[in-house]
Order: C-alpha cells, then sequence, then structure tokens
C-alpha cells in the first residue's frame, strides 16, 4: 500500500464501522469504491478486500450489539443456513438471466422493502420466539439473502435487517445485531476462497477492518439512541444509496465496451 493512501484507506474503514453498527451491514458500500480509487484495485479485488474487512467489522458490530442483548445466535444460524442455499441459486441464474435484468431485480426488491416499511410501524423491544413457522421465515429471508447477492453482489444487511423486521416481526436493534453476526462466518468462507485464488489484499483488509472495528460500537450506539422511525428512515435513506451505486455500477459496466 502506497504511504499516501494510508490515510484515505483508514478514514473508509472508520466510515464502513459506523455504518455497519448504526444499519447491521458490511459497509461495502463505502469500502469498494473507496479502493478502488485510493489503490487503483479494479472491483473484484476491491469487493474481495472489502470482504476480508467485513470479518473484523461484523465481529466487533455484534459484540456490541450482543452486549446489549441484541443478537440471536439461534436465528442467525438458520439464516446461514438458508443464505448458503440461496448463494447457489443466485449463482446459476446469474449465468442464465440477461445481464441487463439483474440490477432491476435488486432495485425492484427495494422498491418492495421501502413501500413495505411505511406500512410497517418499526418496533424496538420485539423479541424473537423461533417456532416452526418463524423458522421457515428466517430460512426463507436468508434464502433470498442468498440469492440477492449470488445475482447483484449485494446481500447481507441489505436484506437481513429489513426481512428480520418485516416478515418475523424482530425489534429493529435485535434485526441489526443478528445480521452482523450473520457476516461473520459468510465472509470468512468468502474471504478464504478469495485468497485460495489470490484475488484478496489481506493486508489492506486487516487495515480497512481495525479501522471499522473502532468505530463499529459507535455505529451501534447511535442506533440505540435514535427511534426506531428515525432509524427506519435512515436506512431507507441507505438502501437507496445503494440502488444508486448499484446502478451506477451498471451504467459503468454497459458504457466499458464502448470505451
Amino acid at each position: 500500500m502506497r504511504a499516501r493512501a494510508t490515510a484515505p484507506v483508514l478514514l473508509t474503514g472508520a466510515a464502513a464501522g459506523f455504518l455497519a453498527g448504526l444499519f447491521g451491514v458490511g459497509g461495502g458500500l463505502v469500502i469498494v469504491p473507496a479502493l478502488m480509487a485510493a489503490l487503483g484495485m479494479d472491483q473484484r479485488r476491491a469487493a474481495a478486500t472489502s470482504l476480508a474487512a467485513i470479518v473484523l467489522t461484523a465481529a466487533v458490530g455484534s459484540v456490541s450489539y450482543g452486549l446489549r442483548g441484541q443478537v440471536h445466535p439461534l436465528a442467525a444460524a438458520v439464516l446461514v443456513a438458508g443464505s448458503l442455499v440461496g448463494a447457489q441459486i443466485g449463482t446459476r441464474l446469474l449465468r442464465r438471466l440477461p445481464a441487463a435484468a439483474l440490477p432491476w431485480v435488486f432495485v425492484a426488491f427495494v422498491g418492495f422493502v421501502v413501500v413495505s416499511q411505511q406500512l410497517h410501524a418499526p418496533v424496538r423491544e420485539a423479541a424473537l420466539v423461533l417456532d416452526a413457522p418463524r423458522g421457515a421465515a428466517l430460512a426463507g429471508v436468508g434464502l433470498l439473502a442468498g440469492i440477492l447477492s449470488g445475482l447483484v453482489g449485494v446481500g447481507g444487511g441489505a436484506v437481513i435487517v429489513p426481512g428480520l423486521e418485516l416478515v418475523v416481526g424482530v425489534g429493529d436493534l435485535m434485526a441489526r445485531g443478528t445480521s452482523l453476526l450473520v457476516m461473520i462466518p459468510t465472509a470468512i468462507a468468502g474471504t478464504r476462497s478469495n485468497a485460495r485464488h489470490g484475488v484478496v489484499d489481506l493486508r489492506t483488509g486487516l487495515l480497512v477492518g481495525a479501522a471499522a472495528a473502532t468505530t463499529a460500537p459507535a455505529g451501534a450506539a447511535v442506533a440505540a439512541a435514535v427511534s426506531p422511525a428515525t432509524g427506519s428512515l435512515l436506512f431507507n435513506i441507505f438502501l437507496l444509496a445503494v440502488v444508486a451505486n448499484t446502478l451506477r455500477r451498471e451504467r459503468a459496466r454497459r458504457q466499458q465496451p464502448r470505451a
């Protein structure tokens, strides 16, 4: 890593960590474009390095929520199982669906989530009693997260947090803490695969992750301090930013052959 790029990389990690704690997401929306700009990485290497950083980010974030009793380990295990199956389905669909249709799949999903959240009053203290129907619903949320991850490379908190709130009625903080816990095994598995194929910069990933780990607790504290309605509004704004970034990347991909 170039010395002059160290400060931007650390700032990127700090911003990603705060978002992770605040929304229960990985922070890749911030990390990937920043690594491409600061270090000149291509998108594949930046995404792989971002995934390595998310291991530390999600670990510290989930601990921050766990100390407040806002993590459900059994629910996380069900979500992980569903997402692993969904990822296989998503990668198969990726080979069959037209490339131009892929970003619109995610846009349609986000639109559904944003509209649904307007019809659902977010709550804070809503525990999850894991029975058979809710277990099946959780597996479905994980399945959808995995499918979208395989299709458009966006999953994790962007799918799991609203899924937990809307489908099984979990409180907003429990949804975010559990989402972060789900990311840990997923990010570890992906990073191991990326390392075997030599596409990840582990040193940079650890640096970004360490910076993110310092700010993730602050994001979790802000999430607990704001009202559920405010948290829902901020999360909707975040989802719209993810949509904008997805469409921007698709536009750049379509223009690349012309260049």
